[in-house]
C-alpha cells in the first residue's frame, strides 16, 4: 500500500478519508503519528489553507501528504462560519458551543440555506508545483433543534430535505456517499486512477 500523512488531528475526517482511500490501496495515516503540529491557518480560503496545511505535513513527515479545509457556508450569513468553521465560537473548538452559535446567529432569519464546502489538496512532496486540488458542496439547511448523533461539526443541525434527515443521522456509508467530503474524494480517486496515483 501507498502511505500518505493527513494533515489533520480531527478523528472523524480522518477515519471518512481512510474509508474512501483504502479501497485504492492507499494507507492514510494521521499527522499525529509523525508529531506534526498544526498549523495556522490564516487564509480568507479554503484552498490557500489546505496547500498550507499539505505542504506542513509532507515537509514534516517526509511524505506526500493531503490536507483537507472544509466548513459550512450559510447564506443569511454572508457565507460566515466559512473558513473558520472548525474555531466558530472561539478556542478551544467545540462543536457545541460553534453549533449554538450558528443556531443563535440565524435567530431572526427566515434564509435557513446553507452547505458544506471542502477543498482537498494532495501533495507528492513539500515543494510540489502541480498539487491536485479537488472540492465538493453539499446542499442543505440550518434547523434549530439538533437531530442524529453521528458525523460531526454542524451535522446535527444540516438537514437535507431530499431526505427528511440531518447529516448526523445517516449512515457513515451514506454521508460517504453524498458528502462534500466524499463528492471531493471521488473526484481525487478517479484523477489517481488515471494517473497512476503519486
Amino acid at each position: 500500500m501507498q502511505k500518505l500523512v493527513i494533515a489533520s488531528n480531527n478523528t472523524g475526517k480522518i477515519a471518512e478519508i481512510n474509508t474512501l482511500l483504502t479501497p485504492l490501496a492507499i494507507e492514510a495515516i494521521s499527522q499525529s503519528a509523525f508529531n506534526v503540529s498544526e498549523i495556522a491557518e490564516p487564509f480568507v480560503t479554503f484552498v490557500e489553507n489546505a496547500l498550507t496545511k499539505a505542504r506542513h505535513a509532507s515537509r514534516c513527515s517526509g511524505l506526500p501528504a493531503l490536507a483537507d479545509d472544509s466548513g459550512i457556508c450559510v447564506a443569511a450569513l454572508n457565507g460566515a462560519p466559512g473558513v473558520h468553521s472548525a474555531r466558530y465560537a472561539g478556542e478551544p473548538k467545540s462543536d457545541a458551543r460553534n453549533n449554538l452559535k450558528l443556531v443563535e446567529s440565524l435567530q431572526n432569519q427566515t434564509d435557513r440555506r446553507a452547505f458544506y464546502y471542502c477543498v482537498i489538496v494532495l501533495v507528492r512532496h513539500a515543494d510540489d508545483p502541480q498539487p491536485i486540488v479537488v472540492d465538493g458542496s453539499w446542499y442543505g439547511e440550518i434547523i434549530t433543534q439538533s437531530r442524529g448523533a453521528g458525523g460531526f461539526g454542524y451535522d446535527p443541525h444540516f438537514y437535507l430535505p431530499e431526505l427528511d434527515k440531518t447529516a448526523a443521522e445517516l449512515t457513515a456509508e451514506q454521508k460517504n456517499q453524498i458528502s462534500h467530503r466524499g463528492i471531493a474524494l471521488a473526484k481525487l480517486a478517479g484523477i489517481l486512477r488515471h494517473t497512476g496515483k503519486f
